[in-house]
């Protein structure tokens, strides 16, 4: 018997008991306690929208940025007073909308799992979270009306069942236009919506446009001899906007949510080098449970094909293919 159902049968003796117990006179009362009770225990075992399944654990989101994010300052940063800002505002304005951008392997999709890790007791697994990539949720040009219908529909029917519900959306450059424009009501300033407020819900946009430009600056600081971490993100906003709003395979290029400045923050995440590679080879080994080996983090760091040539500076996966590389030596 499933958790759920065992929830519900006790949550029925919990009535019966309290109700068998009483005169007619305090019965009213008695099932109204026991129907409390009985809430209280189903919503323990069966996942809610209440704070003991949804609620921001702020310090474990900072460790996690810290420990297991490497080689990302300014996402690091900005993710943090992001996230903690908007959950801890009772009443924000409109959506929490980030866009992440950057080459595949530095880290975006891993964010968006601390970030619902750190708010949701389920982490992605939660009822509250829900993930749209390009290619499998919305593969047909010609459906393209049908898409935005169905995805209106179910971003209105989640956030009625918990406003502080999270949509990520990955592979945004491959994301037809209009998909995303069929977004912008529910990420805008209204109070609500037919009845429906969505000021609680929070939208991630990840994305590979930009990252051209921003390995670029990379570069020019590790050509000029500066260290990493002097890369602020006013070095990145200028090229990452161009490469955003210019490029026709951004994603978001002359979408509304552009036009209306409704995304909070661009997020630009930096490529990695062999020292992060190496790190997330030894916080892989330490999440399948085995002891953290730098001999064998290195060797896996060290397959990996780096540029520019012929120093090889930068990892042209990033941390990507780190899990299968180290099954073949573990």
């Amino acid at each position: 018997m499933g958790t759920s159902c065992r929830a519900l049968l006790l949550y029925a003796s919990i009535t019966s008991v309290v109700v068998s117990a009483f005169d007619p006179i305090t019965v009213t009362f008695a099932v109204g306690a026991g129907a409390a009770l009985g809430r209280t225990v189903y919503n323990y075992f069966v996942e809610s929208c209440d704070p003991r399944w949804v609620q921001l654990n702020e310090t474990g989101l900072e460790v996690d940025l810290k420990t297991k994010l490497f080689g990302q300052h300014i996402a690091s940063r900005i993710i943090l007073k992001a996230v903690t800002g908007f959950m801890n505002n009772d009443s924000p304005k409109k959506p929490l909308v980030l866009s992440l951008h950057g080459w595949t392997g530095t880290g975006k999709n891993f964010v968006s799992q601390l970030i619902a890790k750190n708010i949701y007791k389920k982490g992605m697994e939660s009822n509250f979270v829900h993930l749209f990539t390009s290619e499998l949720h919305f593969p047909h040009a010609s459906r393209i009306e049908t898409y935005k219908s169905e995805l209106q529909q179910w971003i209105k029917g989640n956030v009625t069942n918990c406003a502080h519900s999270m949509f990520i959306f990955d592979e945004m450059d491959k994301m037809h236009p209009g998909i995303i424009d069929s977004i912008k009501p529910f990420v805008d300033y209204y109070v609500k919506l037919n009845g429906v407020s969505y000021r609680k819900a929070i939208f991630i946009f990840l994305s590979n446009a930009g990252g051209e430009s921003i390995t670029e600056t990379a570069m020019d600081f590790w050509k000029e001899g500066r260290n990493r971490e002097e890369i602020e993100l006013k070095h990145l906003e200028m090229a990452l906007s161009l490469s955003v709003f210019n490029n026709k395979k951004s994603g978001l290029w002359h979408t509304s949510l552009i036009d209306k400045n409704l995304v909070d923050y661009f997020v630009p995440f930096l490529p990695l080098e062999y020292q992060h590679v190496v790190q997330c080879a030894m916080s892989e080994m330490e999440a399948k449970g085995l002891e953290p080996d730098l001999d064998v983090a290195s060797q896996v760091a060290g397959e990996q094909v780096y540029f520019p040539k012929p120093e090889g500076f930068f990892s042209s996966k990033g941390c990507k293919t780190i899990t299968s590389k180290l099954d073949y030596y573990i």
